[in-house]
């Protein structure tokens, strides 16, 4: 296990980056003027294998719960997904690592079986990455993996030598640097997710006020915890805002729930007078602009 320790830096180099990277899929639903998501997260489970200090896993009091998704309940998602001919992206990642649950490679071939056209994605640290695993997981169905280095230059190297070893290409497996060049003083580069940060060991004051700018998450993001939970963003890692739980509802009942639309309303129209938005100072708006125009027009 590795606790991070590093200088800590409020931006983000990689914007340009990500803009290039993204995949925005928009469709409606099917006879409806209704927008589905373009993004659909998954936390598989409630580990990780670090407690990185600029994270709230850093906090003593975190609880790190060592359970998994059961395949009943993501069987369930991508089938609900499938039958509204959903296209867009699903994302195994959230304040995990997807990659310590065994049964990883099942979940991913069972999704590809149910929809052939949507897009797989995942986020891992790398901690536990080998060439041999990296082709197992493409060829259990993934379409792109995204690799979050925050240790530095040297675990660059040794990712790009097992994506070389590989013959996978740049745009399958990306390699996120995180941290700055040895010129800027190596640091990593976070926010204030959902106010992770005062929970984290790198703590920072607080917001004096909650930010007066759009945030698109919930318009073109469906967010959902291992065991069901449907979060408004992937960055509500104290669950302050539930939408409901997939165990009990539908994906199509969670994603047009009074609640869910509320929300929207008030983040298109720059209003975070609420938990957990008025802590987070992520601005929100890298994608997702025809999302929430569309949202706008029916709300």
């Amino acid at each position: 296990m590795k606790n991070i320790h590093k200088k800590i830096n409020f931006f983000d180099p990689q914007i340009a980056f990500k803009k290039k990277l993204v995949n925005e899929k928009f469709q409606y639903l099917s006879g409806t003027k209704m927008p589905l998501p373009s993004e659909v997260e998954i936390s598989e489970s409630g580990t990780c294998n670090r407690k990185c200090s600029f994270c709230p896993r850093s906090d003593p009091n975190y609880l790190d719960i060592k359970e998994f998704i059961k395949p009943a309940l993501h069987e369930k998602l991508h089938r609900e997904l499938a039958e509204l001919n959903f296209s867009g992206t699903v994302r195994y990642s959230g304040f995990v690592e997807p990659l310590i649950d065994k049964n990883i490679y099942n979940l991913l071939r069972k999704a590809r079986s149910i929809n052939k056209k949507v897009n797989l994605e995942m986020i891992t640290n790398g901690d536990v990455l080998n060439s041999a695993r990296l082709i197992k997981l493409f060829n259990s169905g993934l379409n792109r993996l995204f690799i979050s280095v925050y240790d530095g230059p040297d675990d660059i190297k040794k990712f790009k030598k097992i994506r070389s070893k590989t013959q996978l290409s740049e745009k399958q497996v990306v390699i996120r640097d995180r941290s700055l060049s040895s010129k800027e003083d190596f640091g990593l580069t976070i926010s204030n997710r959902a106010g992770m940060l005062e929970k984290a060991e790198h703590s920072i004051m607080p917001l004096k006020k909650n930010m007066e700018h759009p945030c698109y998450y919930p318009s073109y993001t469906f967010f959902m915890d291992y065991n069901g939970d449907v979060l408004m963003c992937a960055h509500d890692w104290g669950k302050k805002r539930i939408l409901g739980n997939l165990m009990k509802k539908s994906f199509l009942e969670i994603w047009t729930s009074q609640i869910a639309k509320i929300s929207r309303k008030k983040l298109n129209n720059g209003d975070r007078g609420f938990s957990p938005c008025n802590v987070c100072d992520v601005h929100g708006t890298l994608i997702g602009k025809k999302h929430s125009k569309a949202w706008k027009e029916i709300l």
